[in-house]
């Protein structure tokens, strides 16, 4: 590429006062961007009548010019942050989009960070310079430049980085100090090497990031799905991308990532809201979930579904024409033999099964009237008043009925009986007794697996669906051919001469691209369509899904086209992985990737060395990621006498210490309403349990399963010992207890320290 330096130099490369002319600039030209689609929408509202299509387009129009809005107010902080100088003179700024100069014929004033020109900003190194001489990292803050570090790529210069090849050490270093806020940040300004080979690999296939704690798995995941939507949009607009985390605290704290990067059409999801129209949260037993998660279950809904098509013991009587009708058990297992052997869900099936009955009922019906006297019209009128009549339908109904998952789920959890029929080859007395709850009791994570794998097995009469879907193609096609007439006009308006969007992008194929005309994007859509698939599924915490639960992501993304970020060692549910293998296998076979994080960003080394015993004590060849950096704070040990006297006082101290930052209070969920509810009283700005926002509070007070993929300034664990005794993965537990600070560890309990925390007590 060839670009002309008097738009991007600053008058003096090493001049603090240059750069900031140069990046006032820019937000000029945001700022430009902002009014003129801001008039562009307010001249689009002002429009009233019409024609059907020119509302048509002026509901488009408006759509997209707010949508423009929004991207253009998300990437306000942090606009620029890098820029490349090169072999060939040339220079780029990097920012998180790309903005252009439209009167210089469109030279790029700011490249977008997901540009393949823009890669070596994150790759280059000394030894591989890729014809980049100087690396400046801009750090700035609201529209002020405040700092900017230059790296000279020079293999003369071996003192460049550090030992672990960090790029722009200190823009890293200054990023991983800072205060936490309660909301994840984006890491566009500071991503490394191995981070940056991650993000940007190809989206075929199941790729596997393996890291430890603080390797910034989060962080590569969605940066990635930013990625992914850049360079393959023709692809993943239509589809969309859905990217699944373990619990909603957790969506919220990850929540204004994409849209600080540009990308809005993303949906959040946890397995437990996978379901349309639920979103479970009730809280369960290790072993109730444990059992739900198992990949036998399908076996036992299965059974469930077919304890459901009935035949009567001897027969059943109705009266019909004022005449009794035999139901009788010959006929009716004739009927379902038929039906089961269509292979159709059952309430598809439900209608071979009606269609044989009333069939055979009609026959009987003849048989009484004298059927030599009758021809097949009559016979079919007869089956006609056979199917409208009420009485013959209620106990039809009540052989073979139409069933939804959410009835029948519960239906079979409250039951004992049913129960017992569904599982006696298959679960034991006890665990059949952890099943059992309540009529209409709360839905729990591990019940919406159940509830999509019930929804497959019943399926739903889609003829009415599939009209619906028709009109619904031809909604889009008429919007899309809407889209291409505006973005027509608006290319004349700035070059008559140029190639035009039609000519190399059709109707159909812009209406595969875009959202419906009934305003929702396509991850809106997906959250209401059980049976929608993703163009590209990610999933944080991938280690700790059931069987079940990776059954319901296989069907949401049948193309296999999966990022699976998560840590073996940290495994904590007693349903989650035990290796990637055992999880992917029976999906994939061996045709998956893996790649590995090394370097842990937030752990610092005092901390690192407390918890690396810890996971040396688990059953893994997995080796600590190595930290970047040391807080100068030795975690600390305090043994008290009563939790719930002695342990506020000591919240109150440390959040004192913390200032600004945030604090955590992780404990064994026993301990989390009596221990929490006390820590609350004592200290007005601690939160106990997950709820929305929680993680605006100074201080929340969790079980160590509330807290993954989250990190805090300080952190308090309290009773080790017994976070370890409450799980078949206690020491997983504890390792990721310890792994949430990025400052300050406090280690408090009452009886002996267990043995993998000698390192604490030396």
């Amino acid at each position: 590429m060839s670009h002309a330096r008097d738009i991007r130099e600053p008058e003096c490369t090493d001049d603090l006062a240059a750069e900031q002319r140069y990046v006032s600039m820019l937000y000029e030209k945001l700022d430009e961007l902002r009014r003129h689609t801001t008039e562009r929408l307010a001249e689009t509202l002002r429009q009233t009548g019409g024609t059907p299509q020119a509302r048509t387009e002026r509901d488009i129009s408006t759509t997209m010019h707010t949508e423009k809005l929004s991207q253009l107010s998300a990437v306000e902080n942090g606009l620029c942050f890098g820029r490349l100088d090169l072999d060939s003179d040339e220079r780029f700024y990097i920012g998180r989009l790309g903005l252009f100069d439209e009167d210089n014929e469109y030279e790029p004033l700011l490249m977008d960070w997901r540009a393949p020109a823009a890669r070596p900003f994150y790759l280059a190194t000394a030894a591989s310079r890729d014809g980049v001489v100087r690396r400046r990292h801009i750090r700035t803050r609201r529209r002020t430049v405040t700092d900017f570090e230059d790296e000279v790529l020079d293999l003369d210069s071996a003192e460049q980085g550090s030992h672990l090849g960090l790029a722009g050490e200190a823009t890293l270093l200054a990023a991983l100090d800072a205060r936490r806020t309660g909301q994840m940040g984006d890491i566009v300004a500071t991503i490394q090497g191995e981070q940056d080979r991650i993000i940007r690999s190809g989206m075929n296939g199941v790729l596997v990031v393996q890291g430890g704690p603080g390797t910034g798995k989060t962080a590569v995941a969605l940066h990635r799905a930013a990625y992914l939507l850049y360079t393959y949009r023709q692809q993943l607009t239509k589809r969309g991308v859905l990217v699944v985390g373990p619990n909603s605290t957790f969506l919220r704290y990850i929540g204004q990532v994409l849209p600080s990067l540009g990308e809005t059409g993303v949906l959040l999801s946890t397995v437990g809201q996978l379901y349309p129209g639920v979103d479970a949260t009730s809280a369960e037993s290790d072993l109730t979930a444990e059992i739900k998660g198992r990949s036998s279950m399908v076996d036992v809904l299965t059974a469930a579904v077919r304890d459901r098509q009935q035949v009567p013991k001897d027969y059943v009587e109705v009266t019909f024409d004022r005449q009794p009708l035999r139901i009788d058990k010959r006929t009716c297992s004739h009927a379902r033999t038929k039906a089961r052997r269509s292979r159709k869900p059952h309430n598809q099936a439900r209608k071979v099964f009606l269609r044989e009955m009333f069939s055979a009922l009609a026959l009987q019906v003849a048989d009484r009237l004298g059927r030599d006297l009758l021809d097949q019209r009559d016979i079919d009128d007869i089956e006609t008043e056979l199917r409208e009549d009420d009485g013959v339908h209620k106990v039809l109904d009540g052989l073979w009925p139409e069933l939804s998952a959410p009835k029948l789920l519960d239906e079979l959890l409250s039951s004992s009986e049913r129960l017992y029929t569904a599982t006696r080859k298959r679960l034991d007395a006890e665990e059949r007794a952890a099943l059992l709850r309540e009529p209409g009791a709360e839905w729990a994570p591990s019940d919406a697996p159940l509830l999509d794998e019930l929804a497959e097995l019943l399926g739903e009469d889609d003829e009415q669906a599939r009209r619906e879907q028709e009109q619904q193609e031809r909604e889009e096609l008429a919007y899309a051919q809407g889209v291409l007439h505006i973005m027509e006009q608006d290319e004349e308006i700035i070059d008559p001469e140029r190639l035009r969007v039609s000519d190399v992008l059709d109707a159909e194929l812009l209406a595969d691209r875009h959202r419906s005309s009934n305003d929702l994007t396509a991850a809106e859509r997906a959250a209401g369509d059980r049976t929608w698939t993703f163009g590209h599924v990610i999933v944080d915490e991938a280690q700790e899904l059931s069987a079940m639960a990776w059954r319901v992501l296989m069907r949401r993304c049948p193309s296999r086209s999966m990022t699976l970020v998560g840590d073996i060692s940290q495994t904590g549910a007693a349903a989650g992985a035990e290796s990637w293998n055992e999880v992917l296998h029976p999906y994939v076979a061996d045709r998956w990737r893996l790649e590995q994080l090394t370097i842990n960003y937030r752990t610092p080394g005092e901390i690192m060395s407390v918890a690396s015993p810890v996971l040396a004590a688990m059953d893994t060849d997995l080796e600590p990621p190595t930290s970047v950096r040391t807080a100068g704070v030795e975690p600390t040990e305090h043994e008290v006498d009563e939790l719930d006297e002695e342990l506020p006082p000591l919240v109150s101290e440390e959040l004192r210490t913390v200032g600004d930052g945030r604090m955590a209070v992780l404990m064994p969920s026993q301990d989390l309403d009596e221990v929490g509810g006390a820590i609350a009283k004592a200290v007005p700005e601690a939160v106990v349990g997950t709820r929305p926002d929680g993680l605006d509070s100074p201080v929340v007070v969790l079980s160590v399963n509330q807290t993954k993929g989250l990190e805090f300034d300080s952190v308090f664990v309290v009773e080790p010992s017994r976070i370890i005794e409450e799980s078949e993965h206690g020491l997983n537990d504890l390792y990721v207890a310890l792994t949430r600070a990025t400052q300050r560890l406090g280690v408090v309990h009452t009886g002996e320290l267990p043995a993998v925390l000698d390192e604490l007590g030396e």
